[in-house]
């Protein structure tokens, strides 16, 4: 039973998803977060007054159990799993969180100024929140799936637009690491 309430090591949970991505492959679906969006938008019946929305999200029903284990597996992993005793966050990465003005996570997982509850009375952070969630939607929707649906399923089904999308995350990411959290904070 202990093992439950630990984190588990990174090539028993690639293997898992591994195992996932045969499964979905082998009953010919495809794995996406950001998909759901439009199923849920369907079927709050914005199909009537948009196109896009206006299809069959009955047949994604699947996916949408996929959201609610997402959502349950990360109440599970605050509530039972988040021991940060067993991570260890490299000195640099606390140094240039200093340097930024952000505090060491100090036996959390994620650091407060970032993810705590003070965030909602700063009007500067909701700011950022907001704008942050537009952007992520608006590259989600443009670049056809989000970084889950390109980097699992896509490139495991050897997909070439996944492959140039996972590039363009990987180098929007460091683009944002180093030269605009910086001016953000």
């Amino acid at each position: 039973m202990n093992l439950i309430y630990q984190t588990w090591s990174w090539y028993v949970s690639g293997f898992l998803i591994g195992m996932i991505m045969l499964c979905l492959i082998y009953f010919g679906k495809t794995f996406g977060m950001s998909s759901n969006l439009r199923s849920l938008c369907s079927m709050a019946g914005l199909g009537k007054r948009v196109e896009f929305f206006d299809f069959d999200w009955k047949a994604q029903r699947w996916n949408l159990a996929v959201v609610l284990g997402a959502m349950l597996g990360g109440f599970v992993a605050v509530h039972f799993m988040g021991d940060a005793s067993n991570v260890a966050v490299n000195p640099k990465t606390i140094a240039q969180l200093a340097q930024l003005g952000i505090d060491a996570p100090n036996g959390k997982l994620m650091p407060d100024a970032l993810f705590g509850t003070q965030i909602w009375q700063s009007p500067k952070s909701i700011f950022i929140l907001i704008i942050g969630g537009g952007l992520i939607g608006f590259g989600s929707r443009y670049a056809g799936g989000c970084t889950s649906g390109h980097a699992i399923s896509g490139l495991s089904n050897l997909q070439l637009p996944s492959l140039k999308a996972v590039i363009g995350f990987f180098v929007g990411g460091l683009i944002m690491a180093h030269f605009l959290l910086p001016l953000i904070f």
